[in-house]
């Protein structure tokens, strides 16, 4: 009963528990994974609620914009620190990174370091290699043992106050964002009743749809890029390469390349592998919203390379 509660309060209050000497079961805590069923079960609602042009268009740029915000921000930012950002825009990162319903910044960079630590190993919480593919894309993220993260992981964001907030209330910008777009929806019925649409529908199609769309177009990196694709370098993992991923996540798909050099901004070496997110950063560097972003030392393209060790071993076949 104590633990039902534990997990109950956890809906509003993320407090991180942390404790390196206990035993986090590595199961599914189902009643406080409940949020995250009902938002899929939610999906549904559009049964009811129906469609519109704005309710979709909504959907696709909140989609498409939040995918950005993720690989960005929480990514390329807090977990790698790619490139620098003065304490104000990193605040508004986080908001922005907060909004895609993938807990806090602090939570999100904590295991995403861990998983370049250990990546495809037994301690990598999400590789398919020694998981599945059903856990690495869903099941890990609802477990007791991944819900608290190591503090000292991610020393360099905690002394902000303000980070550890929205990590705390990690809810707090979803139902916001979901609030307003009620909001907007039921003042677009009143007002232009002519475009169709309703606070439901925009809740529905804004908020359900698109974040759960989200969600399961982020963990594709986790899920697929792992198992399927192109392998240009030989990492010590089983990452790789896939154009269509790439498209889909605005450049994270290029996973090979991150894990052979994840200190870069940049992840689509090659001039055609597109990298959007790469390239509004370096925008956002122009606009002086961001500077020093990462690129790619020449020397770390001609290391590794599989390619080449194809070849070597084709030559010595020949011989």
């Amino acid at each position: 009963m104590k633990q039902a509660f534990s997990s109950l309060y956890k809906w509003f209050s993320n407090s991180n528990e942390y404790d390196s000497k206990a035993v986090y079961r590595d199961k599914i805590d189902w009643i406080r994974a409940l949020p995250f069923i009902l938002l899929n079960l939610s999906c549904l609602l559009v049964f009811f609620v129906g469609y519109s042009a704005v309710a979709v268009i909504t959907a696709l740029v909140l989609w498409v914009v939040r995918v950005f915000f993720i690989g960005a921000f929480y990514h390329r930012y807090f977990s790698h620190r790619t490139y620098k950002a003065n304490r104000f825009w990193q605040f508004i990162f986080a908001i922005m990174g907060a909004s895609a319903a993938q807990r806090g910044a602090l939570w999100w960079a904590t295991h995403h370091r861990h998983h370049h630590v250990a990546s495809d190993q037994p301690e990598d919480a999400h590789s398919p290699v020694q998981h599945g593919f059903l856990w690495s894309h869903v099941g890990w993220f609802l477990s007791e043992k991944n819900y608290y993260y190591n503090p000292e992981r991610v020393a360099d964001l905690t002394k902000f106050p303000e980070l550890v907030f929205l990590d705390k209330f990690d809810g707090l910008v979803p139902m916001l964002l979901a609030l307003c777009l009620y909001i907007a929806g039921s003042l677009l019925h009143h007002f232009m009743p002519s475009l169709g649409t309703s606070g439901f529908q925009m809740l529905v199609w804004g908020f359900s749809i698109s974040t759960i769309v989200l969600f399961n177009t982020t963990v594709t990196i986790n899920s697929i890029s792992h198992i399927y694709g192109k392998r240009r370098f030989e990492t010590k993992d089983n990452s790789h390469n896939s154009f269509l991923l790439a498209l889909l996540t605005l450049g994270e798909g290029w996973h090979n390349n991150h894990h052979h050099y994840p200190s870069a901004a940049r992840q689509g070496f090659m001039w055609w592998e597109v990298d959007i997110t790469y390239y509004i950063l370096k925008l956002m560097e122009k606009l002086h919203i961001i500077s020093d972003v990462r690129n790619v030392p020449k020397a770390i393209l001609g290391k590794n390379l599989a390619v080449k060790k194809e070849n070597s071993d084709n030559a010595t076949e020949c011989a």
